[in-house]
């Protein structure tokens, strides 16, 4: 299904029909979105966001001990939102409909938790993640603050559902996204857009960021993309921090190749700088944010092109 808006294409995307279409039901807007200008574009970004999607399946509330308010805990409320400015110079974004405490798609596909499951899991299952122990697997246990979500278990029937219907599409699209900019411009840049809650403590040097930008301590791209980024940042007056604590997920290390001139970096947004968190209402500060992060990404098309073409390229 494709819908136009103004100098926008929006592809919506559903499941075929299957045994497994109850599922998906709920989802009216489709299980994800691809938002793109219609026009030329002029940076080779792929913006991703895959935390931000804030459609409920009703199955899901009711399988659930924490109403739909409590549930939204894990939300990167507006992630989309915030970083949507870019899609006027022609970088597409991928966002995901349905929610994190559903489905997250910043981890690898079978990232389960055991407790979440009667029947013993397949070998392939990884449980053993740091992401699986603190309960944020590809399924999550619980939301922000450890509040467990689900009153029973769940069947690996429904679970991997779930995966085929919703995670591999999403990954498969956001591939083809970068495979796109990568044959326009020679290299592609994956910015993974996300938001973080204001109250847990991530001082460093005695202050919260304001926003921290993940490469996977470099390995995830040319460390003059993260330096700009911060640059830029820092340059508006943000406190801003590199890896820690976060240094980017799955994506940034599925996709990051900076070798094969594909980078991927994450920028996780403080919510306290854009939106209230106990009404999840967008906050008098959201729009100059929202211009902030346009006018930083923008700044992108400055950097020399060489820092970003495959190394075998590069050294020719």
């Amino acid at each position: 299904m494709e819908h136009h808006f103004n100098s926008y294409s929006i592809k919506t995307f559903h499941a075929h029909e299957s045994p497994e279409q109850k599922l998906i039901a709920n989802f009216n807007n489709g299980l994800y979105s691809i938002v793109a200008n219609d026009e030329q574009p002029r940076l080779p970004i792929v913006l991703n966001s895959p935390h931000s999607g804030n459609e409920y399946p009703l199955e899901f509330i009711e399988s659930s001990h924490l109403n739909p308010h409590l549930l939204r805990r894990s939300e990167d409320y507006y992630a989309d939102a915030l970083f949507s400015g870019l899609i006027a110079y022609g970088a597409p974004m991928i966002r995901a409909n349905f929610p994190r405490a559903y489905l997250d798609l910043n981890r690898e596909p079978y990232e389960f938790d055991q407790k979440l499951f009667k029947q013993k899991l397949p070998e392939r299952a990884n449980t053993k993640s740091i992401r699986v122990a603190n309960g944020l697997g590809t399924i999550a246990r619980v939301v922000s603050e450890g509040m467990v979500i689900y009153k029973k278990p769940l069947t690996l029937d429904e679970a991997l559902a779930r995966i085929n219907l919703l995670y591999h599409p999403y990954h498969e699209s956001l591939l083809e996204l970068l495979g796109q900019a990568h044959d326009r411009f020679g290299y592609s840049i994956l910015i993974d857009c996300h938001s973080m809650p204001s109250h847990f403590d991530y001082r460093k040097n005695g202050q919260k960021p304001d926003i921290i930008i993940g490469d996977r301590y470099g390995s995830s791209c040319n460390p003059a993309l993260s330096q700009a980024l911060m640059l830029e940042f820092k340059a508006l007056g943000y406190h801003v921090v590199r890896n820690t604590p976060f240094a980017g997920g799955f994506n940034c290390e599925h996709y990051g190749r900076p070798e094969q001139g594909i980078h991927a970096a994450q920028i996780e947004i403080n919510r306290a700088l854009y939106v209230d968190e106990k009404t999840y209402l967008p906050s008098a500060n959201f729009n100059q944010l929202q211009n902030h992060i346009t006018h930083v990404l923008s700044k992108l098309e400055t950097i020399t092109e060489g820092y970003f073409y495959p190394t075998n390229l590069a050294a020719e």
